[in-house]
């Protein structure tokens, strides 16, 4: 059958499947046009199917071997096919982030950890199948910890990146997490492996007892980390967090003149897409029900900037900064609102099939911040233009995370146990506003069973990851060095 004799739904299909950009605004003429470009095009090698049946069969109790347990040139090859494949976009488009991507990751191991989330879980692709599903935040590590604001614009310490958020097994947050505290611990603290084991094993051992505490008190709705109930340590870092907003708007985002963005090596202003921008802020308000506050006056939009350089993960996707006018009209408490590029999470595919899973994009995003971070920022949304995908939050002044290598020994073990029970935390949250249909703690509490046995289980897990890091890092870093990733695997026939 030719695509002139077939239906727009059937051609909207397979756009669907191809992941043909702005398809959903698209006639019928011009979703067969965008078919027809791609079938022009070079097949890029893909081995998502692959890894959605080795899941599968994985989760079923199949013996089936998992790239974890390749060594020497295959396992180099895996992990260059791997990152070409995660960076396919970037690097068919010969993007100027996705090379400055890559020298970061070359440049520090702590960085080629959080900017390799898709290579770390292929080698879990169906683990723990039997584990209760939890909305998981899907990327843990201690800089996707910090100060954001809630509803009321009051500072409070949460988890606060939900990128890679899905409905996966509890225990897939505890092992990733496990492993960036141990490979944070030595890339930016400098410290010894017996002191990055113990750092490691204080996240865990706190989010084994925040869950027990949880499954005591039930009580996850009403908690919220602020300046008056925090731990010394986190106590610190929002007070030291705290900015004036006419001082935080001068020094780092106004012109001189207070009516728009300065352009520097960050921020590049398009003051020309302001009306465009315009519709798509009044749009967001709508389509996502956002009660405007006062503050933010009519959400009239002063200007318009593209955000360069900023994330690991997502480095070479698309951000815009908005700035809104604020009610005194001066540029002294005008706000900042970020629209950012949203993706496939990582997780997506190499969970253990469940019901619960959610493949959207920004939708899947903004329903983790819902469920995760109660009476969180009233301008998190999601909404598309352009063809893709996007999310909104606030920028506020106060927005901030730990500095991992001002910590002491002790700081660090400190630390890490405060994030392991804010991980419990979010966890419980899943079967309030997420969608869990039983009670969740109990569940937990007893798939971890003996607690002791739980913690070594995990660590020696999260040992064995982190060394495999260390190895994928050597190998990456000599790709890269060749040329490697200039280019993509292209399917010859």
């Amino acid at each position: 059958m030719s695509q002139a004799d077939t239906t727009r739904e059937a051609l909207y299909e397979q756009a669907r499947q191809r992941d043909v950009p702005g398809r959903s605004k698209m006639t019928k003429e011009e979703l067969a046009q965008a078919l027809e470009g791609q079938d022009k095009r070079p097949v890029v090698a893909s081995r998502l199917d692959a890894f959605e049946r080795l899941a599968e069969a994985a989760a079923a109790g199949e013996f089936v071997m998992l790239p974890r347990s390749l060594t020497g040139h295959d396992r180099r090859r895996h992990v260059r096919q791997c990152l070409r494949e995660d960076h396919e976009t970037r690097i068919a488009e010969h993007s100027d982030d996705a090379q400055i991507k890559f020298d970061e990751l070359s440049d520090s191991l702590f960085s080629f950890f959080r900017g390799t989330a898709l290579l770390f879980y292929r080698d879990m692709a169906g683990d723990d199948a039997w584990m209760p599903t939890v909305l998981t935040l899907g990327d843990v590590h201690p800089e996707n910890y910090g100060i954001m604001p809630n509803v009321n614009n009051v500072p409070i310490f949460s988890v606060n990146d939900f990128d890679e958020a899905y409905y996966a097994p509890f225990t897939w947050d505890i092992k990733r997490g496990a492993v960036g505290f141990m490979i944070a611990a030595q890339a930016e603290g400098g410290l010894k492996r017996k002191h990055q084991n113990k750092i490691a094993r204080h996240f865990v051992r706190g989010y084994v007892e925040g869950m027990q505490r949880l499954a005591r008190e039930g009580t996850e709705q009403d908690e919220e980390m602020r300046v008056d109930n925090a731990p010394k340590l986190i106590r610190q870092l929002i007070k030291d967090s705290m900015k004036e907003r006419a001082e935080w708007l001068a020094k780092g985002y106004l012109n001189e003149h207070k009516t728009g963005f300065q352009s520097n090596d960050d921020l590049v202003p398009v003051s020309s897409r302001r009306e465009e921008f315009q519709a798509i802020t009044d749009r967001l308000v709508s389509e996502n029900r956002i009660e405007v506050p006062a503050r933010a006056a009519e959400m009239r939009v002063k200007d318009v900037a593209l955000r360069r350089g900023q994330g690991t993960g997502s480095l070479g996707l698309n951000r815009y900064y908005i700035l809104v006018e604020g009610p005194a009209r001066d540029g002294t408490d005008d706000l900042i609102i970020e629209y950012k590029q949203a993706r496939r999470s990582a997780l997506a595919g190499l969970v253990p099939p469940s019901s619960y899973e959610n493949d959207g994009l920004g939708e899947r995003i903004v329903h983790a911040q819902a469920v995760q971070l109660v009476r969180g920022d009233v301008f998190y949304g999601h909404i598309e233009f352009n063809g893709l995908s996007y999310l909104s939050r606030e920028r506020a002044p106060f927005r901030d995370d730990i500095d991992l290598d001002d910590l002491s020994k002790s700081q660090w073990k400190d630390y890490a146990g405060i994030c392991g029970r804010v991980l419990a935390r979010v966890h419980a949250l899943s079967d309030d506003a997420g969608n869990i249909d039983y009670d969740i703690e109990p569940a937990i509490n007893n798939a971890i069973g003996p607690p002791e046995l739980f913690v070594d289980d995990m660590l020696e897990f999260a040992t064995e990851a982190a060394d495999r890091v260390r190895r994928d890092h050597e190998l990456f870093r000599a790709d890269h060095a060749l040329g490697a990733f200039e280019q993509l695997d292209i399917v010859h026939r």
